[in-house]
Parts: C-alpha cells; structure tokens; sequence
C-alpha cells in the first residue's frame, strides 16, 4: 500500500512536493488506511469521523497534499487561477480566467485542458483529474503529465482513490 501511495503521490505533484515529503504523507495515510482507531488516537489533532464520505488514510492525502498539488475551487475561474498560481510568473498562460467568466461548464473546462495540454509536451502536457470525493468544493483537481495518466488509474484503482481525467468524466456527466 505505502509504495503505492508514494507512487500516487509523486505522480500527481508533477515535481511539487520534494521526496520527504512524499514519503511522509503516503507513509502517514498507509497507517490509516491499516489501523485508523490507533492512527487517530496517536493524533489527536487531527478532525475525521466515521461521517466523511471517504476512508481515513485518503482523507490523510487529501489534507496533506499542498494547494500547489490539490486544486480546490467552486469556479472554473477560480480553479484556473490556483493553477496559474501555482506556476508562479514565469510560466505564461495564453488563456486568462477572465475568459472563463460566462462560460458553461464543459466549455471552460476544455479551454482549461487545451491551455494545459500546451505545456510540457515532452511529458505529454498536463491533464487535469478530478481527485477523490469533493468534500467541501465543487471542483477538486490535481494535474498529472498525460504521460502519467494511465499509471495514476491504475494507482488510484489499487490504493481505492477515485481519480478520473476531469474533461472525460465531465462529458460523460453532461451528456447523462
């Protein structure tokens, strides 16, 4: 499970999270996943109950992961400005949240992917992916290298992470 976890983890920070980090938060998540009862009671701090919609060791992830990695917004202009962001100023956008503004859902959210499709073409750009359960916002996203995508699946199918390419899973939604 741990070294799914630090495979997971390490996909969908596309180099934002340093090893140590990675290794801490999949660690951390792998001993809730295997003994919640003795995890929550070793911390304390931590606020989880048996009423989230998702089991302990993935609210673990969820909440460790950084708003450089997890992408969390109840726009698509809000999201889109996380993720310009989280690239800092010298990675130039050719689309502008503003642009997103009065646009339907599907509409946005393929201008969104076009733009991120256009970086990094040597891993095959960026693919947005919907991450887990929503817990307080409407959108929930992490980026992976589309050359990643079909490993990330596999991963989320295997640690029991919902994790699906948001445009695809969008689509399918709309059209339902």
């Amino acid at each position: 499970m741990k070294a799914a976890l630090v495979e997971l983890i390490s996909k969908i920070s596309s180099g934002c999270l340093g090893d140590a980090d990675i290794e801490r938060i999949a660690d951390e998540a792998a001993q809730a996943y295997a003994d919640p009862a003795a995890f929550l009671a070793a911390n304390p701090d931590i606020n989880y109950d048996d009423t989230f919609p998702i089991p302990l060791g993935e609210w673990v992830v969820v909440g460790s992961l950084p708003d450089t990695v997890l992408f969390q917004a109840d726009t698509y202009v809000q999201l889109f400005e996380q993720i310009v962001a989280s690239f800092g100023p010298g990675v130039a956008f050719n689309l502008k949240p503003t642009q997103l503004a009065k646009t339907e859902a599907l509409t946005a959210l393929n201008r969104i992917q076009i733009q991120m499709s256009s970086l990094n073409k040597e891993n095959g750009g960026y693919v947005l992916m919907n991450f887990s359960q929503l817990l307080d916002d409407e959108l929930q996203m992490v980026l992976v290298y589309g050359n990643d995508v079909p490993r990330v699946l596999e991963l989320g199918a295997q640690v029991g992470i919902a994790v699906a390419p948001a445009l695809e899973a969008l689509k399918i939604a709309v059209h339902v």
